[in-house]
């Protein structure tokens, strides 16, 4: 069993990726939509919203001021800021300069640019992730609160590439030009994400750093790409070359639970997609997933989810049915809320 575990490790090294199961399943989409050139003095305050957002300095430098920081920090061409919590900041090409709101300045139906001054001294694009509004969580719990991408890292000429192509895209407006900007910045995102992993030793126990640690990878590997099947310590232990001990001991330090307990969690992020369609009976996700009876598996999603799949179904079609009859909102597009 041992021995065909490793073969396993092997074959599945390419196929199988954990961190892009993440993503697919919070069905995570990066949106560029817009963002101002500027010249002379400026600044600019945006309001806290409840989004992931992100932004890039396109050209020049900018001070960056985030609500809570004592001290702001200084973005220089290539850089990119990832916000992942409610908190307002300005941008500025000097802190002391008075800042005016987001929302006077992007005033106007469809308006996605603006020019302060002459706009040759900077430029920004920015933007803002989206998530499943359930599912989603998982994403955006295990974020750090705020990433600050540099243009120095090792990621620079990635950055810099995806950046140049998006503002082709942009002001070129050649055919297919929107589902172009599209894929560039879910790319850039990833890329983002990627430059933050560079630094796993210096985050917190979770989901990402565990994505991240290259020593329990082959495990993550073995689980992600056989989610139902009844894995064992010793062999997720054996694909990653180390001791049970061991194995159980950095796996729990990086991902701040045990092994199975990161199985059975997983499974039940994969049970909980799979119970969005009303029409596959809940003992047909029980056996996708590995579990021997539909009771065995209510009792583990009730264990982690906090409720019944019955339950969390009939949540969910009541949700779907009151954002059916929920008149729109006028201010469906906050432009304010996405530079």
């Amino acid at each position: 069993m041992l021995e065909s575990t490793v073969c396993l490790r092997d074959s599945t090294r390419m196929q199988v990726d954990p961190f892009s199961d993440v993503l697919t399943l919070t069905n995570a989409e990066a949106v560029v939509t817009g963002g101002f050139t500027a010249g002379g003095p400026w600044a600019i305050r945006f309001p806290a919203r409840e989004k992931i957002k992100f932004f890039a300095v396109v050209k020049g430098r900018c001070w960056v001021s985030l609500d809570g920081e004592p001290e702001p920090a200084l973005f220089e061409t290539g850089d990119i800021g990832l916000l992942s919590v409610p908190r307002g900041f300005v941008l500025s090409s000097d802190p002391s300069v008075e800042p005016v709101g987001a929302m006077e300045l992007f005033s106007g139906a469809g308006r996605t640019m603006a020019t302060i001054g002459d706009g040759n001294d900077f430029a920004h694009i920015g933007g803002h992730v989206l998530l499943d509004p359930i599912r989603g969580r998982l994403f955006a719990d295990i974020l750090p609160q705020w990433i600050h991408a540099r243009a120095a890292s090792s990621h620079a000429v990635v950055f810099r590439w995806l950046l140049d192509r998006l503002i082709d895209e942009r002001d070129e407006d050649q055919p297919g030009a929107r589902l172009a900007a599209a894929q560039l910045t879910q790319l850039l995102f990833i890329q983002i994400l990627r430059s933050y992993i560079d630094t796993a030793s210096r985050m917190p126990a979770g989901w990402l750093r565990a994505l991240a640690d290259p020593r329990i990878a082959p495990a993550l590997r073995l689980m992600h790409g056989d989610p139902a099947r009844s894995w064992h310590l010793e062999e997720l232990a054996k694909a990653c070359a180390m001791s049970r001990t061991s194995f159980a001991f950095h796996f729990r330090t990086v991902a701040g639970v045990a092994p199975l307990t990161y199985l059975a969690e997983w499974r039940m992020h994969l049970a909980e997609r799979a119970l969005r369609n009303e029409k596959t009976p809940v003992a047909v996700v029980a056996r996708s997933l590995g579990y021997t009876s539909e009771s065995a598996f209510s009792n583990a999603f009730k264990r982690i989810k906090g409720s019944s799949p019955t339950a969390y179904r009939g949540i969910l079609y009541a949700s779907k049915e009151i954002a059916s009859t929920e008149p729109l909102s006028n201010d469906v597009r906050d432009t304010t809320s996405e530079m």
